[in-house]
């Protein structure tokens, strides 16, 4: 029973190495800019920075860089390959994740239930798939989740070095402390369930677990991190931690009609812990957006054995080259990523001819920049007004920059004026952008379809 699933685990990250080898899109945030730069600061001074190094309007206050290792990965890929290395990176991210959740379906189930449930979660995963460190931890995810279902299904605890999962998982992304109450869930399935020494086992394994997700530079403050990130009341105001927006078909709605219907049936049943994870990850989804690959992920494995119950695993036999062939398959296309040219241009994240017109001695001074090009500024060597950092910015400084962007003039002329800022940089069109070309005492440096500069017509007072 292993060819097959090995065959479709191999076709599976052929998949998702193309996805995330070859489509421009997953540069198209700007939080990217950032994380190289991060990348490089750590790699340069060899440390984690505890203390923001990126703004003048925060600059030295404590900004948890819990992302540092998918950061130093991320810069090492592009000083290696350039973007196309950073292509290959997530690649190759993508394309364990989904070898991982295809291999454990098709060793549970048959083929045909098994590719329409890997398709589903890997267009549900293609949604949010963004040059970021939250990609680089999904493998981290799908192994630890696969462990954690088959360790239920022999009736034991996973074995403590999985735990060391978890210690890469906690230095690349705040995630991890889903997989340490994924772990609790099933630790208190196995309880109820069982009762016996594998329970026992199990409160062993989450323990360790834990103390492996402290061996991180921040030590319990990285631990608590994502409980205070969830916390934070602006978090909703960011597109990807807002609702799932069903206003247009998505993988998610089909994937959510889909297991509706299979569940209607009857044929599938799944046990009330499991169903209710389910629902739980159900609800992440729909709360944020960004939880969708999430469900995508995790969904899949922890009903892989209803789904082997209803549709048994059949062997079939395969041709002997098919094998070789997707073994083969990957590193041709990863060697057509590194041939094929991967080049950054104009795009709504990344004002290149806008900055290029910015004298290097007013680059030096405070900008007002708008949210989406802290990214690319910051890897300018820019120090910034805002970017992506959600969670280095208080509340009232957020919400006032919603005012900017809603071109809000009192609270443009009111942030020129408090943070002496000699240059602005908004894309052209934008309320900002217009705002601040009916603001006395500035005018425009340069504009072009993608950005506009604006400058004072005095340099400000001293003071």
């Amino acid at each position: 029973m292993r060819e097959p699933s090995t065959l479709f685990a191999l076709a599976a990250f052929a998949a998702g190495a193309v996805l995330a080898g070859f489509l421009p899109q997953i540069f198209n945030d700007a939080d990217t800019w950032w994380h190289l730069a991060a990348g490089d600061w750590i790699l340069a001074h060899r440390a984690v920075p505890v203390r923001d190094i990126f703004t003048y309007t925060f600059a030295n206050t404590p900004w948890n860089a819990h992302e540092w290792l998918s950061e130093v990965l991320m810069a090492g890929a592009f000083a290696a390959g350039g973007w196309a290395g950073l292509h290959i990176l997530f690649a190759l991210a993508l394309g364990v994740t989904a070898a991982t959740v295809a291999g454990a379906l098709r060793r549970r189930t048959d083929v045909i239930p098994a590719l329409l449930v890997s398709i589903l979660g890997l267009a549900c995963v293609a949604g949010g798939l963004l040059a970021r460190p939250h990609i680089l931890a999904l493998p981290m995810l799908a192994i630890w989740t696969s462990a954690l279902v088959e360790a239920r299904e022999r009736g034991t605890a996973p074995p403590l070095r999985l735990a060391i999962i978890m210690l890469v998982w906690a230095n690349l992304h705040g995630g991890f402390a889903f997989g340490l109450a994924l772990a609790v869930a099933l630790g208190t399935e196995a309880w109820v369930m069982e009762r016996g020494r594998a329970a026992k086992a199990w409160a062993v394994f989450v323990g360790v677990s834990i103390l492996a997700a402290l061996i991180t530079p921040q030590g319990l403050e990285g631990l608590l991190f994502p409980i205070k990130l969830l916390a934070m009341p602006g978090l909703a105001t960011i597109g990807e931690w807002g609702p799932s927006n069903f206003g247009r078909p998505t993988p998610f709605l089909f994937a959510l009609l889909g297991m509706s219907l299979v569940l209607m049936t009857g044929k599938v049943r799944l046990p009330l812990s499991r169903a209710l994870l389910i629902v739980a990850l159900i609800y992440l989804a729909l709360s944020h957006a960004r939880h969708v690959m999430l469900f995508a992920v995790v969904a899949p494995l922890l009903a892989a054995p209803a789904l082997g119950a209803a549709w048994p695993a059949r062997s079939q036999n395969s041709p002997r080259w098919l094998l070789p062939v997707l073994a083969a398959l990957p590193l041709v296309l990863l060697l057509a990523r590194l041939t094929l040219p991967a080049a950054r241009s104009e795009d709504r994240v990344t004002p290149i001819a806008a900055l290029a017109h910015v004298p290097l001695p007013l680059r030096a001074q405070p900008v007002l920049n708008a949210y989406d090009y802290g990214g690319y500024l910051i890897h300018q060597g820019v120090k910034v007004f805002v970017d992506g950092r959600t969670d280095l910015y208080p509340t009232d400084f957020m919400k006032n920059d919603d005012r900017l962007a809603a071109g809000d003039a009192g609270a443009m002329a009111a942030t020129l004026a408090r943070y002496k800022v000699a240059w602005t940089i908004y894309p052209s069109g934008s309320r900002s952008a217009l705002a601040l070309d009916r603001i006395p005492g500035w005018h425009r440096l340069y504009a072009d379809p993608n950005a506009v500069v604006h400058v004072r017509d005095q340099p400000p007072p001293p003071g």
